[in-house]
């Protein structure tokens, strides 16, 4: 039996070798790499902990022509969700997120529910929030959300 990942993910790109290299930056391990006949990478596997993310090229795999399908590769890419994964260090998170070409919509910040985070999105298109939980949370983070947005 296969070491599986707890959750899955899977984002299309254009540039799925590219793609691979800026996920790699961001933490994650290559684990597989699926090519079509002429050797070109169409999928690429990496862990991040529990978390599988898989980079689909936008055109060349076999998926069926269908309305999703069509949606999916005029965009834009992932309207409407963020995908959060904790990192070590979140500054250090944003200054590679700036060197790799993403556009950071949220500089690093210690909100007030107890948590560093910072909020970008890829050079693919993809929303992305990296945290590190703070030292000394407060005892009701749900309110301390409440109060920071609706005060």
């Amino acid at each position: 039996m296969t070491d599986e990942a707890s959750f899955r993910l899977g984002l299309r790109v254009l540039d799925v070798t590219e793609a691979a290299t800026f996920y790699r930056g961001l933490g994650f391990e290559q684990t597989g790499l699926i090519s079509n006949p002429d050797g070109w990478p169409v999928m690429a596997i990496l862990r991040h902990g529990g978390l599988q993310l898989l980079i689909d090229a936008l055109v060349g795999m076999p998926f069926p022509d269908s309305d999703r399908e069509r949606m999916t590769k005029t965009g834009p890419r992932g309207l409407g969700v963020v995908i959060g994964i904790e990192v070590d260090n979140v500054d250090a998170t944003a200054e590679y997120c700036r060197s790799a070409g993403c556009k950071v919509t949220t500089d690093p910040v210690d909100a007030p529910w107890g948590e560093r985070y910072l909020e970008c999105l890829d050079p693919y298109g993809y929303a992305w929030k990296f945290f590190h939980l703070l030292p000394d949370p407060p005892p009701d983070s749900l309110s301390a959300a409440h109060n920071s947005w609706f005060a």
